[in-house]
């Protein structure tokens, strides 16, 4: 959908604006189309201070503008590239723009979340219009005091400007626009008329983190807290049945060691304190559910996929009768293990139990579900839960899961004392969530030199792909096309990891297309673009993606890059692919030295719609390629008898920066609306990889981590 630049409003979609005693104007707005119409501000609002609010703007009267941003800030670039919409269409410098984290807001909003990659695209129209209208009622404000049509007004970086040359600064007019009524109409501006969309801006909170002010949860600190160090089950499948605590109490700073539901917690006056006393504990565990370990995971799961017990998700055509009729068939199995998500910050959360209310602060992804959650842990009215967020040192899936949230929350609950707990590395790499293990097998049929039927079987653990991505590209191409899942359950802890199920999918469905292309004996672009070309004109509502857009990138990729036309001793490999509503075509150079495969580059093409920040997303981007790099070469998680067998980062190999490529950023020029950019980047390279690799060495991949396959020692440093 492009965007549209004439909006009608509802004077229900803002809050009434008011005057501040302190002067300026503060304009209350919902932020997603979703929000509640009925939202009010605060009674007596002249009264309040400022920074209690943060689901508002203000405009001050000197000028500046404080933007509070209410969606959590994980590194994707939110907290800055949401308030450049508002900015830009109220037609201010940035450089009078200061913003702030704003608090969880539910009677405000409905979607304070980080997740999915979808900010941007669903706050494209609603932030713009809030700056819009804001914009519209300055210069009402200015007509007024002119007597002109405020038609015949204009706006430049925060001036509102008369017919006949005279000016007025926003500063100047706040009080008068407060009481205005809100207009009706406003219109936004022209893609070919933005001054700060479109345009490099730094990170608003860079200077915090490069000079180490307070900002991340392990930074948060209040007078009176504790710090809580927790002993879990170091296997999955155990429970606690007593422990000996007597050394650890004789350490000075211990202020408490309690049990808190199969846990030790130690609470301590520092962190250091915390964990040496944690390490005096005798603990004595039980076998609680089935002990697990890695090769029985992959028992279970080919034998899911050999089986028969699928769950269907969409069927086209008879898949059964195509691969009856084929000349050939093409079959391969893709498998990929557990990984954690190895946030820089590791977990950690501030709770203050009071008998009034719950103050909960920290780095969280899901600040409403995380406040549900205490609240019936709690059992407590979820209205009496604050939820205040800190900047992530990461998230990627792993921080939408408040089990580090619940726990601080528990232990205060029981001290009645702030507490703030915190993992090491080694509970973070431990204690769970974690991608699950999937494996795939594709199955495509092949009759007179054509593809009559593509399968699709996933096995996974614990969770399945149920509607996610069964509508992806091949959907549509392929008249005879079917996607089955199956799953088991486990007691690891798995959830979403950073482009959930495609971060894998991607890398199984493009090694093959390009395996499928070599049987077939047609190149492996033409291939792509040749089932692109059938979904043209498509009536069937289901498909997500554009092939349109998807052939673009394709056909960028290949044009930029120079595939097809390596230098000498280059092997490239090619991806593409679509998820989280974002196009996205990768290509990979790799060079052969001392008979290990290295990357070297990764181009890479993306349509996104209108880049709002081209600094954040190429951020995004070649942080994406890089991560889905890391991942598919060397990322392996794997347990014995229910207990990781990596714990820290001296034996879990994440990527190296002498490992790193170098990414070249390439974007589709157009104007349609944005969408996102912290996933999407991910899923092609591992394909792109493996592709070229196949080309450098002869030997196709189907199982990450590429190392193992390749039987390649890659050092830790």
């Amino acid at each position: 959908m492009k965007s549209s630049n004439n909006i009608h409003l509802s004077r229900r979609s803002f809050i009434k604006t008011s005057a501040l005693a302190g002067g300026g104007m503060l304009i209350g707005f919902n932020l997603f189309q979703a929000c509640k119409p009925e939202a009010k501000p605060p009674v007596d609002i002249s009264q309040l201070n400022f920074n209690d609010f943060n689901a508002f703007i203000k405009i001050a009267d000197n000028g500046m503008v404080t933007i509070f941003s209410p969606n959590p800030e994980i590194g994707q670039g939110v907290k800055t590239s949401m308030p450049m919409l508002i900015a830009e269409e109220l037609d201010i410098s940035w450089d009078n723009v200061r913003v702030v984290q704003g608090a969880l807001d539910t009677e405000n909003y409905t979607r304070q979340v980080a997740g999915g990659s979808q900010s941007i695209r669903l706050g494209w129209e609603p932030l713009r219009q809030t700056g819009a209208t804001a914009r519209q009622m300055l210069i009402n404000a200015a007509a007024q005091r002119w007597n002109v049509d405020p038609k015949n007004c204009t706006t430049e970086a925060g001036v509102v400007k008369g017919p006949d040359g005279a000016t007025l600064g926003y500063g100047e007019l706040v009080k008068d626009a407060a009481v205005l009524e809100v207009p009706e109409e406003v219109t936004l501006k022209k893609p070919e008329d933005f001054t700060i969309i479109g345009k490099d801006i730094v990170n608003v909170d860079v200077d915090k983190i490069v000079t180490g002010k307070p900002l991340f949860g392990l930074d948060y600190k209040e007078d009176g807290m504790l710090t809580a160090v927790v002993m879990r089950a170091p296997s999955f499948g155990l429970k606690l049945k007593d422990y000996d605590a007597s050394e650890s109490k004789n350490v000075t700073g211990v202020v408490d060691i309690i049990d808190v539901k199969n846990r030790i917690a130690v609470l301590a006056k520092d962190t250091w304190t915390a964990m040496k006393a944690r390490d005096l504990i005798k603990a004595n565990w039980e076998e609680d559910t089935e002990i697990e370990s890695t090769a029985m995971h992959d028992k279970k799961l080919m034998d899911l996929l050999n089986g028969k017990d699928f769950k269907t998700m969409r069927a086209d055509g008879n898949v059964k009768k195509a691969f009856a009729e084929a000349d050939q068939v093409l079959e391969r199995v893709y498998e990929s293990p557990f990984l954690p998500h190895n946030c820089m910050e590791p977990m950690n959360f501030f709770a203050d139990v009071q008998d009034e209310k719950v103050r909960l602060v920290g780095p969280i992804q899901t600040p409403e579900r995380t406040a549900q959650q205490v609240a019936t842990l709690l059992e407590r009215d979820v209205k009496d839960v604050s939820v205040e967020m800190t900047r992530m040192g990461g998230g990627f899936g792993r921080r939408l899961y408040g089990d580090f949230a619940q726990e601080a929350a528990l232990i205060s609950n029981i001290v009645k004392k702030p507490v703030k707990v915190v993992y090491t590395r080694e509970d973070d790499m431990t204690a769970g969530v974690y991608r699950p293990a999937i494996k795939y097998k594709i199955s495509a049929s092949i009759k007179d030199g054509e593809i009559t039927g593509y399968h699709l079987k996933e096995a996974s653990i614990n969770s399945n792909m149920y509607g996610l991505i069964p509508n992806f590209f091949p959907a549509g191409a392929i008249e005879n096309y079917q996607v089955d899942v199956a799953k088991y359950d486990s007691n690891i802890t798995t959830g979403a990891w950073r482009a959930p199920y495609t971060n894998f999918l991607s890398f199984a469905e493009q090694s093959f297309f390009d395996e499928l292309a070599e049987v077939l004996g047609k190149d492996n672009i033409a291939l792509r673009l040749e089932l692109l070309e059938k979904v043209k004109g498509t009536t069937d509502e289901r498909i997500q993606y554009s092939p349109e857009r998807l052939q673009n990138v394709i056909r960028e990729a290949v044009a930029k890059s120079g595939y097809g036309q390596p230098k000498e001793g280059v092997y490239q490999g090619f991806s593409s692919y679509y998820c989280h509503n974002t196009h996205v075509a990768e290509v990979a150079d790799v060079v052969m030295e001392n008979e290990v495969p290295v990357v070297k580059k990764v181009t890479c093409v993306v349509d996104c719609g209108v880049v709002v920040n081209p600094l954040g997303a190429k951020n995004q981007i070649e942080g994406g390629v890089l991560d889905g790099i890391g991942h598919a070469m060397y990322g392996n998680f794997t347990f014995e008898k229910g207990t990781p067998v990596d714990k820290n980062f001296n034996t879990y190999h994440l990527i190296r920066i002498n490992e790193t490529p170098q990414v070249e950023t390439h974007f589709i020029k157009n104007d349609y609306a944005p969408t996102g950019l912290g996933e999407p980047a991910l899923p092609p390279a591992g394909a792109a990889v493996a592709n070229a690799i196949k080309i450098a060495t002869g030997k196709r991949l189907y199982k990450q981590p590429f190392v193992n396959e390749l039987k390649v020692k890659a050092p830790l440093g």
